[in-house]
């Protein structure tokens, strides 16, 4: 907050050297207007670590998980969701730090893989969904990572369907470029073994790209900072050979630190990643998925929930065993 008028000052007199990237459908830059990311007091592994004091786990997930800021993820368990977004944006505003929001809700989600199947009960229902997401966050800075997966799963569905997708990717970021002036949204764009980079350009220009400030990679996977920084960068050059621009991108590193053994659900011997910074040879290193959160009923995470904290997992996964 301190720092938004000078913020808003410097972003308009930087635009005209921008133009070799498509611009942002907003000219405020959120990392400056604020003193750094936000950690979510009330985040899981933040509930486990406060519950269980004499856990001899606890002191190491604290100080090497649950202080590091991370994604918060939104979704139909979040109650009513404008109330919900705008606490949570409103208390990392009032300590003068960035959140991370991930919205989660796109009707049909996770419709091919299925461990995180669920969202809005209809494009409708997921458009006001988001639109009271968006009105929640308004004019305060927030970075919000739209709907994971969503561009990247497309192995099952019939172009209406994908159609109907895209649809409701545009709309969400129509309703961000409208209420959300600070806001920096970020589409998901898979991971470097998911889609060719030739195929997730286009998919990511057809769901309105442009509108955004960038997109997103690796979210809840593992593959090293390296592989995505090489991915995204390939993802910019059809962007930009395809489409004439390109856009910025952010890494999940949350646990990318022993990179990937080709398994996405609950594998073992993974590590924690480089912590949430800037650059890093990305615009943002985030930790979007929670170390330590089940990816599903899979893997070392077998008989759990998706999101559910798993404390042996995320105690393995600070040491990479």
């Amino acid at each position: 907050m301190r720092r938004r008028l000078r913020a808003l000052v410097a972003a308009f007199s930087a635009l005209p050297l921008a133009l070799a990237v498509a611009p942002s459908a907003h000219a405020a830059d959120p990392t400056t207007m604020t003193s750094g990311f936000y950690v979510d007091p009330d985040s899981s592994v933040k509930r486990w670590v406060t519950a269980n004091p004499g856990d001899g786990r606890a002191s190491a997930i604290n100080a090497s998980i649950a202080d590091t800021p991370m994604a918060h993820w939104f979704g139909s368990w979040s109650g009513t969701i404008g109330t919900a977004t705008g606490a949570y944006v409103g208390a990392a505003d009032s300590r003068d730090r960035l959140p991370i929001l991930v919205a989660y809700n796109i009707y049909n989600r996770d419709y091919c893989g299925g461990h995180s199947a669920g969202g809005a009960a209809s494009p409708s229902a997921y458009a006001s969904w988001i639109a009271q997401f968006a009105g929640g966050v308004a004019g305060r800075p927030a970075i919000v990572l739209l709907e994971p997966d969503s561009l990247a799963d497309y192995g099952c569905m019939t172009q209406a369907q994908i159609a109907e997708r895209q649809g409701m990717i545009t709309g969400a970021l129509a309703q961000f470029n409208r209420q959300a002036p600070n806001t920096w949204v970020y589409l998901d764009a898979g991971n470097p073994n998911w889609a060719s980079p030739a195929t997730m350009a286009q998919r990511l220009h057809e769901a309105g790209l442009r509108q955004a400030h960038g997109f997103s990679l690796n979210i809840s996977n593992y593959y090293t900072t390296a592989e995505n920084i090489a991915y995204g960068n390939a993802v910019n050059s059809e962007l930009g050979a395809r489409y004439g621009y390109t856009k910025p991108f952010v890494v999940d590193t949350s646990r990318n630190g022993n990179g990937s053994n080709g398994q996405w659900c609950n594998p073992s011997g993974r590590r924690i990643g480089t912590p949430t910074q800037k650059g890093g040879g990305a615009e943002m290193l985030l930790w979007i998925k929670t170390p330590g959160e089940s990816d599903g009923n899979c893997g070392v995470g077998s008989g759990s929930l998706a999101g559910q904290f798993l404390p042996e997992v995320a105690y393995k996964m600070i040491y990479g065993y």
